[in-house]
């Protein structure tokens, strides 16, 4: 009866939650980056507002980045983001010691997540960082529901323990990944900006 009880508590892609009333999406891009590589896919990330929101209506997407400000192919991505359903967090990524560059948007995910508990039902949060379960647990005591996506290897377990829900990115990287042409578009008048692609012989 209790033999189930070590796995991890991965639920199903297809289970959808019923209730999730309005949805805020948080994503931290630095993790998602990541997760993308190792999986070896690259993100189309109209699909990931698609698959995310799951029909819910969206309140907002939120994507937190480290941005060089003199890479014009990054700030290209970024006003793209900006035009396409999603409200950028942006901050200069700062030199280490070891020449790498980063920038920590743990703080500003974690008040985003607080300050707008009263306006969503549902936060999805894309990110597997463990430093952001005590904010994830204080929301979700306020009543609202957590959903947590992100690579089952680069996700803390303090993460999961407080989320009511997980999906490992690996399970809907099909969902989510770039592929030659892709069936879904912006749409400006579309209440959540996506619209599915039709045969015009349908």
């Amino acid at each position: 009866m209790w033999d189930n009880f070590d796995s991890d508590p991965v639920f199903p892609p297809e289970q959808v939650l019923e209730n999730r009333g309005r949805v805020a999406i948080f994503i931290d891009g630095s993790n998602l980056f990541y997760a993308a590589l190792q999986l070896g896919v690259e993100i189309d990330y109209t699909k990931l507002l698609y698959r995310l929101t799951a029909g819910a209506k969206l309140l907002r997407a939120f994507f937190y980045t480290g941005v060089d400000r003199t890479n014009e192919k990054q700030q290209g991505f970024l006003l793209w983001m900006r035009r396409n359903g999603y409200r950028v967090i942006a901050k200069d990524l700062v030199q280490l010691p070891d020449g790498s560059k980063k920038a920590n948007l743990d703080v500003e995910i974690a008040v985003d997540l607080m300050a707008l508990v009263d306006y969503y039902d549902t936060a999805v949060l894309v990110s597997g960082d463990g430093d952001l379960a005590y904010a994830v647990d204080a929301v979700s005591y306020r009543g609202a529901r957590i959903e947590v996506v992100s690579l089952r290897s680069m996700t803390s377990d303090s993460l999961i323990n407080v989320a009511d829900r997980y999906i490992d990115l690996d399970q809907i990287r099909e969902d989510i990944q770039k592929t030659r042409k892709s069936n879904l578009t912006y749409d400006a008048f579309s209440p959540y900006h996506l619209i599915e692609n039709r045969d015009p012989e349908e």
